[in-house]
């Protein structure tokens, strides 16, 4: 049975994410999560959230076991752009992109839902 959580609008570039991100896929949760406490980046914290919040996701409302989980997908989307600026020399001003991302991880304990009726 699969269960996703989402974390949208996180104050990260995509591009940065994605590295950390990449690590994990495919994984089981307890192989990931110990990935991500290893990995010292900003994106490990962030997408650590995610997972932790897509295995209880799974555990509480599908009754699955923890230890049967993996992450079947995850990926990483841009979100909004905020636009800033920065004076810069000589009187001119430079606009500085504050980059977001919409993180989304899905697990998954292999199992298929009820069938067909």
């Amino acid at each position: 049975m699969k269960t996703y959580a989402m974390h949208k609008s996180a104050m990260i570039a995509p591009r940065k994410a994605r590295m950390t991100l990449d690590l994990i896929r495919g994984k089981d949760v307890k192989t990931a999560e110990a990935i991500l406490d290893t990995t010292n980046t900003k994106a490990s914290r962030l997408i650590k959230k995610v997972l932790k919040s897509a295995i209880a996701n799974a555990v509480n409302n599908n009754g699955a076991k923890e230890e049967e989980l993996y992450i079947s997908t995850c990926f990483i989307n841009p979100g909004p752009i905020y636009k800033r600026i920065k004076f810069a020399s000589r009187g001119n001003v430079d606009r500085r992109d504050k980059r977001t991302s919409h993180i989304y991880v899905e697990v998954s304990d292999g199992k298929q839902e009820g069938g067909n009726k």
